[in-house]
């Protein structure tokens, strides 16, 4: 049975509404409103119940304390309870600051009895929506410029679109207003966002042109020819980009200098996404591999055979724990990326074309015309999809979460459209990283800071942690290593010892012979000429002395 418009609940913690679908309660975590209040919020903030709540929470997660009671030994019963009551402190502070900073908790669809979610439609989800959030689902029919491909921006707040026969486009998703429009009478690949909303790139045929949200021309990058996918890396200001001829460039939009430039030797490619945890590009080929690149290296740190046919696409969590990729074999499979192993796989009726995974983990699958969304797919594998979706503008082309909203922007060749996806944004924002709600001088403050924190890129690494730790070696090498230094001081000191005994061979010849030690040496003959010099002119003067 399909879940009725009556059985939506829906209510606000905050700037973000959340939402459940129940057959007769409302669930927020251990709370639950009776269903004679419909669309009753589960507690007001600042009353005693909304305290005790609270509380009840905090000791909902705690171990069970450690019974000193029956302890007979004074000292050791002393420590345990002053290590209980350190403990109780930190949680209870650590509560507050959760607390203070974060306020919201992501909300989930939840069927009851025989319903499933992946039963219910758009449709539904949209009427109990507010108003507020009824906006945010969208439908834009633009069937003479697509495919369409469409990006967002970090804080959420803005897309950039770009359609295959030339139409760019950026738009404000909250004012649903359009920021700029440019028809660049040329095909468009691919659109990405850079550090922030002001600038944005496109790949067009021949060179990728970077635009402002005017939507006037600034730059013109010639070094990256017949672009396929573009994919910015926001902490390293580095554009990259990957075409035709399978080559992999880095550039940095700070500098304009080219870091780095890699020959894939595999072929045309049309794959690519960065992982978020290490920066590490993901790039997906035609033989089943998905290769990790890194510009400080010149072959792919990582080789891995994911798929019996070409990889249609890759996608890597928050995290950098999971990896998802769809391949031509009609498959999507999970990896753990830590053990470069596979976890599981889902089977869809035709090849996936696209994958995406939100901030909360929700795993997106995209093929022909409809989309599937997995909640709590990564680490176990689900028995049903959390959400499905049929898109009626045409075949699907691309598929990006918007971040802290629960909105899945999808790309058709019919135009753009966008759906409800409960729980799959982060409901608390940091401002220091992105803020939706950022004014001009804000904006102008984070982007200094992020030009004075830009990481290097020979900080990319495929393990983050390991910088600036001193690598110890294996017992094996440091024992060849000395080993190796023993024999060459062995060697050093033979050698020292063979110059001394040629030398020592020498001494009776270096001696000298009796004539030649009678001989005044130079410094007594011109001493000795000096005073026979001089010996007539004394020899007067005494003379006259005496006189």
């Amino acid at each position: 049975p399909r879940c009725s418009v009556s059985s939506f609940l829906w209510y606000s913690q905050g700037p973000y509404p959340r939402y459940e679908c129940t057959g007769g309660n409302l669930r927020s975590g251990n709370l639950s409103a009776p269903a004679s209040q419909p669309g009753k919020p589960p507690y007001a903030f600042g009353t005693m119940a909304n305290k005790k709540q609270k509380h009840a929470s905090r000791n909902s997660y705690r171990a069970t304390p450690v019974a000193t009671k029956g302890i007979t030994d004074k000292k050791l019963k002393t420590k345990l309870k002053y290590n209980e009551r350190i403990v109780k402190q930190a949680q209870e502070h650590a509560a507050k600051v959760n607390d203070w900073l974060l306020p919201e908790t992501a909300g989930s669809l939840e069927a009851e009895g025989l319903e499933e979610t992946w039963r219910y439609k758009q449709s539904d989800v949209i009427a109990a929506a507010p108003t507020g959030v009824k906006h945010k689902v969208f439908d834009m029919s633009l069937p003479e410029l697509g495919p369409y491909r469409l990006d967002y921006s970090r804080s959420g707040r803005f897309a950039v679109l770009g359609g295959r026969k030339g139409h760019l486009a950026m738009f404000d998703c909250e004012r649903l207003k359009v920021a700029c429009e440019v028809q660049v009478r040329e095909t468009v690949r691919d659109v990405q966002f850079l550090h922030n909303e002001t600038m944005f790139a496109a790949a067009q045929r021949e060179h990728v042109y970077i635009y402002n949200k005017q939507g006037v021309e600034l730059h013109r990058l010639t070094e990256h020819t017949n672009v396929n996918v573009l994919d910015f890396l926001p902490y390293h200001h580095i554009l990259c980009s990957v075409g035709k001829a399978g080559i992999l460039r880095y550039q940095d939009t700070s500098t304009g200098q080219i870091v780095a430039t890699h020959k894939t030797k595999k072929g045309e490619c049309g794959v690519m996404r960065q992982n978020p945890y290490n920066a590490v590009m993901c790039l997906g080929h035609v033989d089943g591999q998905v290769t990790m690149w890194t510009p400080n290296l010149t072959s792919p740190v990582v080789k891995m055979l994911c798929h019996y046919g070409p990889v249609r696409s890759v996608a890597a969590d928050g995290t950098g724990r999971y990896m998802a990729t769809s391949g031509a074999d009609k498959t999507v499979k999970v990896w753990d990326l830590r053990m470069f192993r596979p976890l599981h796989g889902y089977n869809t009726p035709a090849p996936a074309s696209w994958v995406d995974i939100s901030q909360t983990g929700m795993l997106a699958t995209g093929y022909t015309r409809r989309v599937q969304v997995w909640k709590d797919a990564l680490s176990v594998k689900a028995t049903s999809p959390y959400m499905n979706h049929e898109v009626q503008g045409g075949m699907l082309h691309d598929l990006a979460f918007r971040p802290y909203e629960d909105v899945l922007g999808i790309g058709h060749r019919g135009g753009v459209s966008s759906m409800l996806v409960p729980g799959a944004g982060e409901a608390n924002y940091d401002s220091y990283v992105a803020n939706p709600y950022a004014t001009k001088k804000q904006r102008q403050e984070v982007e200094v800071h992020q030009l004075l924190d830009k990481l290097q890129p020979e900080m990319i690494v495929l393990d983050p942690e390991s910088i600036g730790h001193v690598v110890k070696e294996p017992a094996e090498v440091q024992k060849q290593r000395q080993m190796e230094a023993e024999l060459a001081n062995r060697a050093k000191k033979k050698g020292k010892t063979e110059e001394a005994e040629k030398w020592s061979k020498m001494d009776g010849k270096s001696k000298p012979t009796s004539q030649q030690a009678n001989r005044p040496t130079r410094r007594q003959r011109k001493q000795l000429n000096i005073i026979v010099e001089r010996k007539p002119s004394t020899k007067a003067s005494i003379r006259k002395g005496s006189a």
